[in-house]
């Protein structure tokens, strides 16, 4: 069974590649250790058969001494019982030998390593083992009678059967056992580590997992921030950043459409609400110059066109502040900049309004710190947010004076609409820029969308439409324009 978690499968592959390893390096350090001491008894023993021949008297007149040989055979096996001694003809066949009787299995050992041992080839040179059709071993080796005159070979293997019985012996006790046992445990205290570092590793990955888990489990609605890595960190902190990021944003974003969402519904109720009151009104007045329209008289034919007209008009602009607020929301229309002087423009608003402010009995003025306050920006909006402010102040106003200001703020100018009337509660205040909100004094009548507009248009010229206002004292709309002109 393929285990399914990360950790698992990282301890997994650690064992195996640790095991893999460990089979690895315990045969190239036997291979390596068996070539190591192969090379060093034939370097140590290189001259071994040329001195038996000399120091024993084998050859006399150029012939092998058998008398000498046995004595030589006799004496190696009970000197030195691990090494065998072969005397071989030019063809490599085995004429006599050191070993009992019946241990001797091949008839002829191959001469082609004797002579590369005899040409000085790089050690360890292997040859056949006359016990053995199967193993190889070092070997020492010297032409008889001579080197001038080639009859034959004395052939000596240097590990013979009991160096081998003794070497297994001592293999199998001691040095396997260490070995095994220093392996194991270097494997074990490898694999150990390993397993407590992928367990660092993966922790910080199961807790990203688990803050991904409980996020989708929440449906994308609530979040609980994850420990942030200080400095730098590596790729998993750099992942947990990343993820911490997003989850916010969705969280934000998600929050975000709940609200519009709810907006959109409010907007429709809204709006069916304020079309259906003057279409109610448009439909009854024609509907009573359709019926009674021949039986009235001059004077009450006009009243009720008058009417007609009057909720016509009123339907005409809320549809208008409704196409305006929706194209400057979905940013299809950006500000035209221009410069011109905000001073000019207020006189020129003032100008248009007087009437209805005599008409009220209130005082329309303007002060203005600066008579040149320059600004770039589109002069048709900002005229727009001054009317709507201006309107929305003198409906609110019952006595006393309504006064715009404009004066230079840094590298801008601030633009104020100040009002001597009722006030507007603190708890309103928060909600005085929504659509369709109409405070108890009528702030944002009519059509409730003027102050949703004025805050919008005043946004997309990089400022913000704020309200100071205490009850019964009067109210203060003010905003900022950025980046004036020359």
């Amino acid at each position: 069974m393929i285990p399914r978690s990360l950790y698992s499968r990282l301890a997994l592959s650690l064992a195996v590649s640790l095991l893999i390893v460990g089979v690895l390096y315990a045969f190239l350090v036997v291979s390596s250790a068996r070539q190591y001491q192969q090379q060093v008894d034939q370097r140590l023993n290189l001259d071994l058969a040329a001195k038996l021949v000399e120091e024993r008297g084998l050859v006399v007149s150029g012939h092998i001494d058998q008398a000498a040989l046995k004595a030589t055979f006799d004496a190696y096996m009970t000197i030195n019982p691990n090494i065998e001694i072969y005397l071989l003809d030019a063809a490599g066949t085995i004429l006599s030998y050191s070993a009992d009787p019946g241990k001797v299995k091949r008839k002829r050992v191959s001469v082609v390593p004797i002579r590369a041992f005899l040409a000085g080839q790089r050690l360890p040179v292997l040859g056949d083992d006359p016990r053995s059709f199967e193993q190889r071993k070092v070997f020492s080796a010297t032409p008889v009678p001579d080197a001038r005159h080639v009859d034959g070979y004395l052939y000596v293997v240097l590990r013979g059967e009991r160096y081998d019985d003794i070497a297994q012996y001592l293999y199998q006790s001691l040095v396997w056992r260490q070995s095994t046992w220093a392996l194991g445990g270097s494997l074990l205290f490898g694999l150990g580590a390993g397993l407590v570092l992928f367990y660092l590793l993966t922790r910080r990955l199961n807790r990203l997992s688990a803050a991904m888990d409980t996020l989708r489990d929440r449906n994308f609605e609530a979040y609980t921030p994850l420990p942030l890595p200080r400095g730098r960190g590596d790729e998993i902190d750099h992942l947990t950043v990343a993820f911490d990021d997003m989850a916010r944003r969705i969280v934000a974003q998600l929050d975000e459409l709940r609200h519009q969402d709810l907006l959109r519904r409010d907007l429709v109720a809204n709006v069916s609400h304020d079309l259906r009151t003057p279409m109610a009104i448009l439909n009854g007045y024609l509907e009573t110059l359709a019926i009674k329209g021949p039986r009235l008289d001059e004077r009450e034919f006009a009243d009720c066109l008058r009417s007609a007209l009057k909720s016509s008009e009123r339907l005409t602009r809320l549809i208008d502040d409704l196409f305006e607020l929706a194209r400057l929301e979905a940013l299809t229309e950006t500000p035209a900049a221009e410069s011109f002087n905000v001073t000019e423009l207020a006189q020129d608003i003032i100008q248009k309004f007087s009437l209805k402010a005599r008409d009220k009995g209130l005082d329309l003025t303007l002060e203005a710190g600066d008579r040149s306050c320059f600004v770039t920006a589109d002069i048709g909006q900002i005229s727009r947010v001054l009317e709507n402010l201006i309107a929305n102040a003198l409906a609110a106003t019952e006595k006393g004076a309504v006064t715009i200001s404009v004066d230079k703020d840094g590298d801008g100018v601030l633009i104020g609409v100040a009002d001597t009337g009722p006030g507007i509660p603190e708890a309103e205040l928060t909600h005085i820029f929504e659509r369709f909100y109409r405070g108890v004094h009528g702030h944002n009548a009519p059509g409730g969308l003027g102050l949703a507009i004025s805050h919008r248009i005043v946004a997309l010229h990089g400022g913000r439409l704020e309200v100071e206002s205490r009850t019964g004292l009067g109210s203060r709309f003010f905003f900022r324009i950025p980046n004036p002109g020359s």
